[in-house]
């Protein structure tokens, strides 16, 4: 089975994965949203059922080369009434002896003062977007305690980011360790027309359009996209659909005529 590479959507819920720091010159989150091989199950309709680890140095191009593209957002996003702001400015990205550990200033903003007591309450998690830019497959021919059930075991040595920030993450068997599969929360997410709206206004009309394309058609079974598909940069060549092209034109006209109303 060839499983998705782009779009993904993983979710960080241990402890800490969000802290913030006020003093008097402002205030500060930080963090660590991924941490380096640890084995976790991923369990996807789109992505299928398989192990995932990040193997150090998968961050090291990502943060050197796409640092100013990457976007701070909450729940990607998603939110009806923060939907695209971003939250601040990403001070430092960085890969420490535990994983991908981030600091962000936060603007003084009401959006994000609201956020402030969940933050500071350590009642969120964090959350990313990226794209697998190579990775390791082996299939076990033997149970071991990580891997009981032999299933694919997949590491991931490099990947590209385009957002983060953080969530009100679900329950999850282990999470003090490891990371959730949100990526099919973000494809149900395709499906409401304001949140294709401010998507498109992210990454453009372009990228929107890709995205869209290499998702599953609503009424059809979901197919594997190619690898390549939908990522967040002009060097990506991939051929959209008129469904496509009709989601994302019909989101961009509702949302201008609700702002017109």
């Amino acid at each position: 089975m060839t499983h998705p590479t782009d779009n993904l959507l993983r979710a960080a819920s241990w402890e800490r994965a969000v802290s913030v720091d006020e003093d008097a010159e402002g205030r500060t989150m930080f963090g660590h949203f991924a941490v380096f091989d640890q084995w976790t199950e991923i369990d996807s309709t789109y992505e299928g059922r398989f192990l995932e680890r990040i193997m150090p140095g998968a961050f090291a191009d990502t943060f050197e080369s796409k640092r100013d593209g990457i976007r701070v957002l909450y729940d990607h996003g998603r939110d009806p009434q923060i939907g695209n702001k971003p939250l601040g400015q990403v001070l430092a990205l960085r890969e420490d002896a535990q994983g991908a550990a981030y600091e962000v200033e936060l603007f003084d903003a009401g959006y994000v003062n609201e956020l402030l007591p969940a933050l500071s309450a350590g009642q969120l998690g964090a959350s990313f977007r990226f794209r697998v830019v190579n990775e390791q497959w082996t299939t076990p021919t033997k149970a071991t305690r990580h891997n009981p059930e032999r299933l694919e075991e997949r590491s991931i040595t490099a990947l590209e980011i385009f957002e983060f920030g953080p969530v009100t993450f679900p329950a999850y068997a282990s999470a003090t360790a490891g990371l959730r599969s949100r990526t099919d929360e973000f494809l149900d997410a395709l499906s409401d027309p304001m949140f294709v709206a401010r998507f498109t206004e992210r990454v453009g009309i372009d990228v929107a359009e890709r995205v869209i394309a290499s998702l599953p058609a609503a009424d059809g079974p979901a197919q594997n996209p190619p690898t390549n598909a939908a990522a967040d940069g002009p060097d990506v060549t991939v051929t959209t659909t008129p469904r496509a092209t009709t989601l994302v034109a019909k989101a961009l006209s509702d949302l201008t005529k609700r702002r017109l109303s």
